[in-house]
């Protein structure tokens, strides 16, 4: 997919650049796509399948992190000077609420209990777009492996799956978005402010490295619940009824990764860290985890 007619050389295109900025803006503009989740026709299910649906013990923790990335992300906007810029994180933010619009009518369509929270307030505003980018570059990685394992076991109807096609979609542009946003924000910095960005995010990048240790380390064990409901992509393999070890989850979510991504502007920043630390671990994990 191309994001603007313009032809900006790769190599010259300097992230926090105006021509850059441009590119990012038009490639997130470009690559919106409308849906209506209160007007999607569910598939009917069988009973096995409803209960298959309906026992998943993620749904509480997706709903609850949908509300905070939702209002988190749509605030973000006002961080943002550039005006195309701005724009682009308020339409991230319209699709990160068309999110929780769409789990809120699964789970109402196909009775499943939950819990909607009351709209999240941001407590430092930077720092938790930080946490929340972040966090998403971590959790869709995971998802993308996941959602082509349910597609490929058939556990779930193909209709069903085809449903959530969009999201997965959605969420390559977001991080695709972020990174290259967290970029420029830095690069357009003046030097002596750098260094502290740097390292706020690297503190943030740290936590979220230390949540998804503690949880994969945890995968089997009397801690696997508790980590479940924190990290629920990272071990979401356990319940969807595919036959897959942690490491194989691994390869599957680094091949999805790479598919999905090369789908979009090869001039656009790709996140790095994510797909290192999996080639990292896939390596040195025993074949039969």
């Amino acid at each position: 997919m191309s994001a603007d007619p313009v032809d900006f050389d790769l190599a010259s295109l300097r992230p926090g650049s105006p021509e850059h900025k441009h590119l990012l803006a038009r490639f997130f503009f470009d690559t919106h796509v409308e849906y209506d989740p209160e007007h999607i026709a569910w598939p009917t299910l069988t009973a096995e399948e409803q209960q298959r649906l309906t026992r998943l013990p993620f749904w509480q923790e997706a709903v609850s992190t949908e509300n905070i990335t939702s209002h988190t992300v749509t605030a973000a906007a006002s961080l943002e000077s550039d005006p195309e810029l701005s724009r682009a994180i308020a339409l991230q933010g319209f699709e990160e609420q068309r999110h929780a619009r769409l789990l809120a009518a699964l789970t109402a369509h196909y009775r499943i209990p939950i819990e909607f929270p009351a709209p999240y307030t941001p407590h430092n505003l930077q720092d938790d777009f930080l946490f929340a980018g972040f966090g998403e570059c971590f959790d869709s990685f995971f998802a993308f492996g996941l959602f082509a394992l349910a597609r490929e076991s058939g556990y779930f109807p193909a209709a069903l799956v085809t449903v959530f096609e969009p999201v997965m979609d959605e969420e390559v542009r977001h991080i695709l978005f972020f990174v290259n946003w967290v970029k420029a924000r830095r690069l357009q910095l003046p030097w002596w402010q750098r260094p502290v960005f740097r390292a706020r995010c690297a503190w943030i990048i740290l936590k979220q490295v230390a949540s998804r240790v503690k949880t994969a380390r945890s995968l089997g064990g009397a801690d696997a619940s508790a980590a479940n409901s924190e990290n629920f992509t990272l071990t979401a393999h356990q319940d969807i009824g595919a036959p897959v070890t942690l490491r194989g989850l691994l390869a599957k979510c680094l091949e999805e990764n790479e598919r999905r991504m090369a789908r979009y502007d090869a001039r656009l920043l790709r996140p790095r860290l994510v797909p290192a630390l999996a080639r990292g671990l896939y390596r040195v994990l025993p074949k039969r985890l």
